[in-house]
This record gives C-alpha cells, structure tokens and sequence, in this order.
C-alpha cells in the first residue's frame, strides 16, 4: 500500500541521517568539542545525554529501563495508529514516520551507549538551547505536522456544520 511506503521510506531516511550524523560526530569529535558554523547563533558540540529533553532523569537509576520502554511502547503505538490512517492523509503518514524514526534513532543510542548523542548546539550569544540531533528534530517536526494536521481536521469539521 502507498501509506505504508511512504511511512517506511520516511522512517528510513530520517533514521539514517540521524545514525549517520551521530556515527561522524562520534568518530570526528571529542566529547565537548565544539565548532562554530554561525558566529554567536548554532555550532556544532559533541555531547551526550544520559536524560530526556533538557537532562530530565540524567541522575536517576531507573532512566535506561524508563528511558527503553517508552521509545519501545511509543514505537508499538505508532505502528498500531498508521494502520488506522487512511491512505489519502499523507502527511499524517509522514509526521508518524518522522515521529517513530526519531524515536527509534534515540532508543539505538541508549542500547549502545546508555545515553544519547547530541550535537546540534543552537543559541544566542551565552544563551544556550540544550543540544540535541537528528532524532529529536524529527520528532519535533512531526509533532507539529500532526498538531496541525488535527487544527485542520477541527477546522474543517467546523466549517461543515456551520454549512448544514
């Protein structure tokens, strides 16, 4: 089915830029090394992250086991949610398979290495988002596509009642 294809081939790219991007950075730098790519706005720094988003359970003892089991219950939800998609939602189709790449890139970094790696270091002067990669731009990315796609949805839904 076309769904399915365009679902896999997204999840495929994405995942392999994400593994890509984290294997180079891996092998081409130091841990906190960093380079400058915009003066005062976005390097690149190799760090890792033993948390979630902003180092949330980076101490803990249960984040590895916790850390698994989300991405792979998230991973399972998402599966079981495209068979639901109709074929014509295609961006649907893509945020779910930006979404699971992202997942999915992240759960093979904490099996390899018990953290995650993280390079993508946006800021402003000596205000720093936290860094982060491949995996987690994919998923934020396809949040948004779903979070709008269902502001559609309403919208349309909307305008159809106030047609009859």
């Amino acid at each position: 089915m076309r769904k399915y294809r365009i679902f896999a081939l997204t999840v495929s790219i994405s995942l392999l830029l994400d593994q890509l991007s984290k294997i180079y950075i891996d092998n081409n730098f130091a841990l906190g090394e960093s380079k400058r790519v915009i003066n005062h706005f976005f390097h690149i720094t190799y760090v890792r992250n033993p948390g979630a988003a902003f180092g949330i359970l980076s101490d803990s003892a249960i984040r590895l086991p916790f850390f698994i089991t989300i991405s792979l219950l998230a991973s399972l939800g998402i599966l079981w949610y495209i068979q639901k998609i109709p074929s014509e939602k295609l961006w649907q189709q893509l945020a779910l398979g930006l979404i699971l790449s992202g997942a999915l890139g992240n759960l093979i970094d904490r099996i390899r290495f018990g953290e995650v790696i993280d390079f993508l270091d946006a800021h402003w002067y000596n205000y720093h988002w936290p860094a982060f990669n491949v995996a987690d731009s994919a998923i934020c990315i396809g949040v948004t596509i779903m979070l709008i796609c269902s502001w559609h949805e309403e919208r349309q839904k909307k305008l159809q009642l106030t047609q009859t």
